[in-house]
């Protein structure tokens, strides 16, 4: 048997009352934590973002994309609202709604579309803003609203040649409202994937 060239460490021959010391010292941590936990958090809506009520007291609701007619040519097949997300885009405190929209074509990967939906008071939600058209040809994977951000990520093809099931390149962009328009903000030039 080989004798260990350390001496024995403290820890390996502990007598219940270093176990008992330990378990003081657990409880008292414990016991201070819960003593020192923060208080409840408040917060209060400022001015941007409040929201618009309706009589009732509840707040706007977004537009529902479902059974708006999307400027996108489909030959009778029909549309599908892929991806939406809402939010209060021209600081009027009424949420709009972005939808992502392509045709049902049943299979593979067709172009998609972003729209920008609103609603007055009881009218049928319209399109006031196309932000991709599916004439560039692109799919949309991520879609976010953030803080009046619209943000997407684009995926494209970067020839004729890329079979249309796989997208090659990659582009994240992002709009707000300036003014009167919907102002692309930023766009990483395409990249591969």
């Amino acid at each position: 048997m080989q004798t260990p060239a350390l001496p024995d460490l403290a820890h390996t021959a502990a007598k219940p009352v270093h176990w008992l010391a330990t378990a003081a010292a657990m409880a008292g941590v414990v016991a201070l934590a819960g003593l020192l936990q923060p208080r409840t958090a408040t917060a209060t809506a400022t001015a941007p973002e409040q929201r618009t009520t309706t009589q009732h007291g509840a707040p706007a609701s977004a537009p529902d994309p479902d059974g708006v007619e999307f400027p996108l040519e489909c030959g009778g097949v029909g549309t599908t609202v892929a991806k939406k997300a809402s939010g209060d885009l021209d600081g009027d405190g009424r949420p709009e709604t972005v939808a992502v929209v392509h045709c049902a074509a049943g299979s593979g990967t067709p172009p998609g579309g972003i729209y920008v939906l609103t609603q007055s008071g009881g009218a049928t939600p319209r399109v006031v803003a196309t932000l991709v058209n599916p004439a560039d040809g692109k799919t949309v994977g991520d879609l976010a609203v953030r803080d009046g951000l619209v943000s997407a990520t684009l995926l494209g093809y970067s020839s004729l040649d890329v079979p249309r099931c796989c997208p090659d390149q990659e582009e994240q962009a992002s709009w707000r409202w300036k003014g009167k328009a919907f102002v692309r903000t930023s766009g990483d030039l395409a990249r591969s994937v």
